[in-house]
C-alpha cells in the first residue's frame, strides 16, 4: 500500500512539476529586459544583435522606454534590406510572392519608411527612390536593371536610397503620377493588358486589406459601369444583379481614375495618354451596347454610401474628382487603409495574425497612434513590437 501511495505522489509531483516548467517557458512576463530586447530585434531586424545594442535596447526597456528600444533596432542594415523588402515585395506582383526582384515600388517604399515620409501619400505622391551606389545601372524606364543589380550587389538600401521624382524619370506629367500606383513595378504588374481594373483591385488588397468579394455591394446604381460587362452572362440577368453588380458599380467608377494609364509591353514602359482613355476601356463593347462610355478619367467614390461607409471614409473629402492622384488620397485617408498598414506589420512583427480581442484591441490603438503621429511607418513596426516582446 505504501508503495503505490509513493508511486501516486511520485507522479503527481511530476505532473505538478511539469506543469510549472511549462507554464514558466510560456509565461511572456518572466522574460528579463535582455531576453525582451533580443526579441524586439529578431523580429524587427531578423537577426540578432550586438551586445553593445543589446545592452542599449535592455537598458531602455529597463528604464521604461521599450519604444526606444524598438526604433534602434530599426537602425540594422537587415530591417531595410531584407526585413522591409519580404514584407513590400509581394504587393508588386499579381502572384504576391516574396521571391521578385527589388523594384522601384519596393525600394520607394522602402525610402519612404526610412525617411518617415507620411505614409498616406503612398498613393497619391511624385514620389521615387534609386540608390546611388556607385556603379550602377541608370534608372530606366524600360528595365528594372538599376534595383536588380544593387540587390545582386548587395547594395545598403538603408545607406544608399535617394529620393527623387517620378514626374523627372518615368515621363509623366507631376500631376499624373500617383505614388507606388505609377511606379514602373506596378504599372507593370497591374496596368498591363486587361483593363486597368487589375490596379484597383490589388491596389484594395495591398492597401486597404479587402478584396472585392469583401466589399460587394449589390445596392449601388450601375450606370457606371463599362459595356464590357455583360447584364446576362451566360443568359442568366440573376447573375449580373446578383454578383457582378456587386463589385462593378463601385469598382468601375473609382477604376476610371486610371483612364489615361497603359503599360506598353512593346515599349517595356508606363504610357499616359493624358485627355484620351486608353482603347481599353472600350474594348468588347458589344457585351453591353447601353453600357457606359468613358470619357475621361472622372472618378467617383459610390461606395461613401451602403455597407462600404464602413471602410471610413474621409468626411472632408469631397469623394470625386479626376486622375488616379486624387482618387488614391480618396483611398489613403480612410479609416480602413490605416488600420491595414497596422494589420500588415503586425503579421509580419508578431508572426501570427491578430487571434483574440486584445491583438484586435491593440490594432486599433496602434491605428490611431499611426495616424496621430503623421503616418509614420516606424512608429507602427515600434508600437507593434513592444506589444509583441513578450510573445
Amino acid at each position: 500500500m505504501d508503495t503505490r501511495n509513493n508511486l501516486k505522489r511520485a507522479a503527481a509531483f511530476g505532473a505538478a512539476s511539469a506543469l510549472i516548467v511549462i507554464a514558466q517557458l510560456s509565461a511572456p512576463a518572466l522574460a528579463g529586459p535582455r531576453e525582451q530586447a533580443r526579441r524586439i530585434h529578431d523580429r524587427i531586424a531578423g537577426v540578432p544583435p550586438t551586445d553593445t545594442v543589446l545592452t542599449q535596447m535592455a537598458a531602455d526597456i529597463s528604464g521604461g522606454n521599450p519604444r526606444n528600444a524598438a526604433e534602434t533596432a530599426m537602425n540594422h542594415p537587415a530591417f531595410y534590406s531584407v526585413v522591409l523588402k519580404n514584407f513590400v515585395t509581394p504587393w508588386t506582383n499579381r502572384e504576391q510572392t516574396v521571391f521578385a526582384p527589388l523594384n522601384d515600388y519596393t525600394a520607394t517604399v522602402i525610402g519612404m519608411v526610412r525617411d518617415d515620409v507620411p505614409f498616406n501619400t503612398a498613393l497619391s505622391d511624385d514620389i521615387l527612390y534609386t540608390s546611388n551606389a556607385g556603379g550602377l545601372p541608370a534608372y530606366s524606364q524600360v528595365n528594372n536593371d538599376h534595383y536588380e543589380q544593387a540587390e545582386i550587389r548587395g547594395v545598403s538600401l538603408q545607406s544608399t536610397l535617394v529620393r527623387t521624382t517620378q514626374s523627372s524619370l518615368l515621363g509623366i506629367p507631376p500631376a499624373a503620377t500617383a505614388g507606388l500606383m505609377t511606379t514602373r513595378a506596378a504599372s507593370q504588374s497591374f496596368f498591363i493588358d486587361g483593363t486597368n481594373r487589375a490596379m484597383f483591385r490589388f491596389t484594395l488588397m495591398n492597401h486597404l486589406c479587402r478584396d472585392l468579394e469583401q466589399v460587394q455591394d449589390t445596392s449601388r446604381p450601375p450606370d457606371r459601369i463599362r459595356q464590357d460587362v455583360s447584364r446576362s452572362p451566360g443568359g442568366d440577368s440573376r447573375i449580373f444583379l446578383n454578383n457582378c453588380i456587386g463589385c462593378h458599380s463601385g469598382m468601375d467608377p473609382l477604376a476610371q481614375a486610371f483612364a489615361y494609364y497603359d503599360y506598353d509591353e512593346t515599349q517595356s514602359r508606363l504610357v499616359y495618354t493624358g485627355g484620351t482613355p486608353n482603347a481599353k476601356y472600350f474594348i468588347n463593347a458589344d457585351n453591353f451596347k447601353p453600357g457606359f462610355i468613358t470619357p475621361s478619367d472622372a472618378w467617383e467614390n459610390y461606395w461613401r454610401k451602403g455597407p462600404n461607409v464602413l471602410l471610413g471614409w474621409d468626411v472632408s473629402a469631397p469623394g470625386a474628382g479626376t486622375g488616379a492622384k486624387s482618387m488614391g488620397q480618396e483611398l489613403a485617408s480612410s479609416d480602413a487603409f490605416a488600420r491595414c498598414q497596422v494589420e500588415k506589420v503586425f503579421k509580419a512583427v508578431c508572426f501570427r495574425a491578430p487571434v483574440n480581442t486584445a491583438d484586435r484591441n491593440e490594432i486599433t490603438r496602434i491605428t490611431g497612434v499611426f495616424r496621430g503621429a503623421n503616418y509614420r511607418m516606424k512608429q507602427v513596426f515600434a508600437e507593434t513590437a513592444v506589444y509583441c516582446m513578450g510573445s
